[in-house]
């Protein structure tokens, strides 16, 4: 069977997590959304009353989690289109470059998410987020 090409905007949205997993910031990564962009991080372990960004707020979020992290990883495990919507089901894994609370540098953080981004022109402009990590304290 011929694998059929992805969505248009599946294939930025996976772009996009390949971006932020290599670190990218300012213009690289303000390339992906439209200029109202609004992020939506529903409560979470790390934020626990959530977080409502806007692309000066994404921005700066990324160069302040660039100092956090030595290294992360998206794996998407599934995405689906509709219309200017994606949905992705996807792994995120972040390995501490300083310590965070109680855990040390090196700690390997894990969140199995939820991704709804909506897209207008082929840019983000609305990405809501269901982050469920797992346990943070050390093992």
């Amino acid at each position: 069977m011929t694998e059929q090409p992805l969505h248009p905007d599946i294939e930025t949205a996976m772009r996009y997590h390949e971006a932020v997993a290599r670190g990218a910031v300012g213009e690289e990564l303000a390339r992906f959304f439209a200029d109202e962009v609004v992020q939506q991080e529903f409560p979470n372990a790390l934020f626990p009353e959530g977080v409502r960004r806007d692309l000066a707020e994404v921005l700066r979020s990324a160069e302040r989690g660039r100092g956090s992290l030595s290294h992360q990883r998206f794996e998407v495990h599934n995405a689906v289109a509709a219309g200017d919507q994606v949905a992705l089901e996807v792994t995120w894994s972040g390995t501490l470059a300083t310590p965070m609370g109680g855990l040390p540098t090196g700690h390997v953080l894990r969140a199995h998410i939820a991704v709804f981004l909506t897209f207008r022109d082929g840019k983000i402009c609305a990405q809501r987020n269901y982050d469920c990590y797992e346990r943070l304290d050390p093992a």
